[in-house]
């Protein structure tokens, strides 16, 4: 287990002996602290997490990472100065060590903490379906070993130390899902964790606006093949429907295992049946094995999940009993929810963000549902210079599927526009500049007839439409 002497000794290079307690969890909001978890004070642009400390040993925290001044009544261990550590020894916790950089100091513990477990680490990254993905990774793999995943979205600078120092000795794999947003982030994160497996679900266009392009983000979504060991040790999961990251094969040492709708990839699958909210069925290929299956993961779409999860359960010896049963769980379907309404009206809630790729997606879902068909689509942020035409995309979609779209924010005009033009009735379109325009014309409207897609980027606040909708109407 993770111990204080641990964290000094990541910081100082000298382990003391002393320092024996052992920290429960890492933690840098002072709300979710427990008696022995270590609070890492980080100075924001909105808020600062050194006016917390004292509220974080409130909760029980043994020791704070912290890179300012107090002025308090704690004991402080100065790393920036002459070292002393015995001044702490027989000094009662909670107590503060002062670093001149508290993320840094934070990445530099769960640098050193990763490279004194013996654990298989499996990262996920991609433009879309990568937190889903690492939860039925998960599923699958913990039939048979010990396994961590980063909870929720823990997938950067920050998030991914946290999960590492998560880890203990009796840990066997870690299941990590890692965000890009620039350059040399995946490589860093890679550096922090060492995966032995890749995964790469695919290349879209989300985040382009900081990325650059999509050649950028291919290149960024590489990062992760580039830093797997060669092989046998090292196994690259590539999708094969997807030429963006199909190209990565060229970059990497490991062994490559293909995956995708193609007879061409390793694992494939075929005579996919969307079940509406009753999930897929589906046949898997691999080799000469053909399997048979239905799985709760809700979309069409959800076949390359499955997929995934799959590959990386025969990557790490899994048999297919074991691998199904995780299939079936039922425990990974994180994104896009079904409730019903007061009025009987079904929402799809797929509001956690939104791109291009994913909001086909869903309305491809709505399509195999039966009813009277309602996509409430907002704008979808950090496009780029994809912006204008990934909302077109969405709008001609819409226009296949929908019986009424409803538009939020000024790019959804962009939606509402393509929709037009491929043939929906301007009478069918209503467009709306905010998710509170949205739920109040909704709320008196919806029927148990209706199935209502409602989905776009965080910013646009598109929960608040299912949430209050849920409740009222």
């Amino acid at each position: 287990m993770l111990t204080i002497g641990h964290v000094l000794q990541a910081l100082t290079g000298t382990y003391p002996e002393w320092a024996m307690q052992v920290i429960t969890e890492t933690c840098i909001d002072s709300r979710t602290a427990i008696p022995g978890s270590m609070f890492v004070a980080l100075p924001g642009e909105r808020v600062d997490g050194h006016d917390y400390v004292r509220s974080a040993f409130e909760h029980g925290a043994c020791l704070a990472l912290i890179q300012k001044d107090l002025s308090a009544d704690f004991p402080v261990l100065d790393l920036r100065e002459n070292i002393d550590l015995q001044q702490l020894e027989g000094q009662q916790t909670p107590y503060c060590v002062l670093v001149e950089d508290s993320l840094a100091a934070l990445q530099k513990i769960a640098y050193f903490w990763r490279r004194k477990l013996v654990v298989r680490v499996i990262g996920i990254t991609g433009s879309v379906g990568k937190s889903t993905t690492k939860e039925l990774v998960a599923e699958v793999l913990q039939q048979r070993y010990r396994t961590l995943k980063n909870p929720g979205n823990l997938n950067n600078e920050i998030g991914l130390p946290l999960s590492l120092l998560s880890l203990s000795v009796n840990h066997e794999v870690a299941v990590l899902e890692m965000g890009f947003y620039v350059p040399g982030e995946i490589s860093f994160l890679c550096d922090l964790a060492l995966p032995q497996v890749g995964v790469i679900t695919n290349v879209g266009t989300v985040h382009a606006e900081r990325a650059g392009s999509q050649e950028a983000i291919a290149r960024g979504k590489a990062e992760l093949v580039k830093a797997l060991p060669a092989a046998p040790e090292g196994v690259a999961i590539l999708n094969y429907d997807d030429p963006w990251v199909r190209e990565m094969a060229k970059q990497t040492k490991a062994r490559l295992f293909y995956y995708g709708l193609n007879p061409r990839a390793d694992i494939w699958a075929d005579q996919v049946e969307g079940l509406g909210l009753e999930g897929i069925r589906l046949r898997l290929h691999y080799r000469t094995e053909k399997i048979h299956l239905r799985v709760p993961l809700i979309g069409r779409h959800s076949v390359h999940t499955v997929l995934r999860a799959a590959a990386v359960g025969l990557v790490e010896g899994l048999t297919w009993q074991e691998i199904v049963n995780g299939l079936r769980s039922g425990n990974a379907q994180l994104r896009l929810v079904a409730v019903r309404t007061k009025s009987g009206a079904i929402l799809l809630d797929d509001t956690y963000n939104a791109s291009p790729e994913s909001t086909i997606a869903a309305l491809n879902l709505l399509e195999e549902l039966d009813g009277h068909k309602i996509a409430v689509l907002g704008d979808m942020l950090e496009l780029g210079i994809y912006e204008r035409h990934g909302h077109e995309m969405v709008g001609a979609r819409a226009a296949e599927v929908v019986d009424e779209l409803i538009t939020v924010g000024k790019r959804g005009r962009m939606i509402a526009t393509a929709a037009q033009q491929a043939g929906l009735k301007a009478n069918s379109i209503v467009e709306l500049e905010d998710s509170e325009q949205a739920t109040n014309f909704l709320i008196s409207r919806l029927t148990e007839e209706d199935v209502v897609l409602v989905k776009g980027s965080r910013g646009m606040q598109m929960d608040l439409i299912v949430s209050t909708l849920e409740k009222v109407s």
